[in-house]
């Protein structure tokens, strides 16, 4: 009986620990051109512990994470992003790994296309 008292105990806390683990969801801009950046930029972003899903859009430049924000976070998972090559809004990729990537995937890093994706008004 002791036995079957402890077993259901055991079972109610577990349950609850994975109950507190929170999934959270973001999206940020990463840069990236092509199919390539995307299987890249998604692996790179899988690859941190607690991302569950990864999608990167090629045509708005934004992808959907979402993890367990009891084991990572968002900065986590743009600073793996960049590490493989693709500029993030926290974290810039190394000039080395930029520089290795397929030209197809090599994306415009000057300052005057950030600005002009970051700065939107009507005229």
């Amino acid at each position: 009986m002791k036995t079957k008292v402890l077993m259901l105990v055991i079972a109610l806390f577990m349950g609850a620990g994975s109950a507190m683990a929170k999934d959270k969801s973001e999206k940020f801009k990463v840069n990236g051109n092509c199919g390539m950046c995307e299987k890249r930029i998604e692996k790179a972003a899988k690859s941190v512990e607690g991302v569950s899903l990864a999608d990167w859009d090629k045509k708005s430049k934004l992808i959907s994470v979402t993890f367990d924000d009891q084991k990572t976070d968002v900065d986590k998972v743009q600073l793996a992003i960049a590490k493989v090559g693709h500029d993030t809004p926290k974290h810039k990729a190394s000039d080395e790994v930029y520089n290795e990537l397929p030209g197809c995937c090599q994306y415009d890093r000057s300052e005057k296309a950030t600005k002009k994706h970051d700065h939107q008004h009507n005229h």
